[in-house]
């Protein structure tokens, strides 16, 4: 590990004085669940770790004006789950149960789950975001859908995808004191198409400072992840499902998938499939083949079309209240 200079300011503004303009040279610490093992290896060295556990603003989960929901980035996920205020946003709620370690749960953050780094072993090990070797080499665990470009890893937050089937916003502040932007959550990711860019929209002397949840309005939701086992191993596949029912007709839909492109992946063809219908199994699992129709999987991870498939499928019948027929 490199060694750093460590700062645990108090306040937003004293985190904004302390961030650099200059790429990697500062890193944000929350929980350090990623972070810390990315130190460890040295795929990060930065000169300056910036603690922000110690920013009171950023550690609330308070109603606001519109009915809706702001959560501090720095509140921890078992803090999430505790709270009565997203009893209604099960699809969040189902992500973080499924991370399925207490000490995860009591460490990590929600900012810091939104802004995990990517899940790829050649990142992981210093080979950077746009790993050649993905293309042909150990791609079990990589990219089906969105993997045209040289980037080939998956997007790392498990609460992603239900952030954007939910309609969720970042509050991001930053490089100026007096700047700040709410962002939609499917804004913040991007593809990087260099080593320059990461994964994210944030630009140096940025930072994420809330997550604001839209009234749910009667909308119902649910996370489901394909995983290997019930440990806290990341999910092969993973899907949200957001759905607007009216007499039981689905009237809005949105799907998107985790764990199978650089980004949270939107299917606008799974959602179009359940609009003006009734869920029922046979409808559900005819979602979850048009959001993976368009998958270009690699040499390795073919497999993972049909868990896809399945995580679509069995967030579907979870957020009609359905059973899933599955373990």
């Amino acid at each position: 590990m490199k060694n750093f200079a460590y700062a645990a300011p108090r306040s937003e503004a004293e985190v904004l004085e302390l961030l650099s303009d200059e790429p990697g040279k500062v890193e944000i610490l929350a929980g350090g669940t990623d972070v810390m093992g990315l130190l460890k290896k040295m795929v990060v060295t930065p000169d300056l770790v910036v603690n922000i556990m110690e920013v009171p603003s950023l550690k609330t989960i308070e109603p606001i004006e519109d009915g809706g929901i702001m959560i501090g980035s720095a509140v921890t996920l078992d803090e999430v789950l505790a709270s009565h205020y997203l009893e209604d946003y099960r699809a969040i709620t189902d992500a973080i149960l499924g991370i399925n370690s207490m000490q995860l749960q009591s460490q990590g953050t929600i900012g810091g789950e939104i802004c995990q780094r990517a899940r790829c072993w050649y990142f992981r090990n210093g080979k950077g975001l746009i790993a050649t070797d993905a293309e042909q080499g150990d791609n079990r665990f990589h990219a089906i859908l969105g993997n045209s470009s040289p980037a080939k890893f998956v997007s790392g937050s498990r609460i992603a995808p239900a952030l954007i089937a939910l309609d969720a916003m970042v509050r991001i502040v930053g490089p100026g004191e007096e700047e700040e932007e709410l962002l939609p959550v499917v804004d913040f990711f991007r593809v990087p198409r260099n080593e320059s860019q990461r994964e994210t929209v944030l630009e140096p002397g940025q930072f994420i400072t809330h997550v604001v949840l839209p009234p749910t309005e009667s909308l119902q939701s649910a996370t489901y992840e394909v995983r290997q086992g019930a440990g806290p191993e990341y999910p092969l596949a993973a899907a949200a499902a957001s759905l607007k029912l009216k007499l039981g007709i689905v009237k809005e839909a949105k799907i998107v998938m985790g764990q199978v492109a650089p980004i949270p992946w939107i299917s606008d063809d799974a959602a179009e499939v359940l609009r003006g219908l009734s869920i029922d199994d046979a409808v559900a699992e005819a979602a979850g083949e048009a959001a993976v129709a368009r998958a270009t999987p690699l040499s390795e991870n073919e497999y993972k079309v049909q868990l896809a498939k399945v995580a679509v499928k069995r967030a579907v019948l979870l957020a009609a209240g359905l059973k899933t027929g599955g373990f």
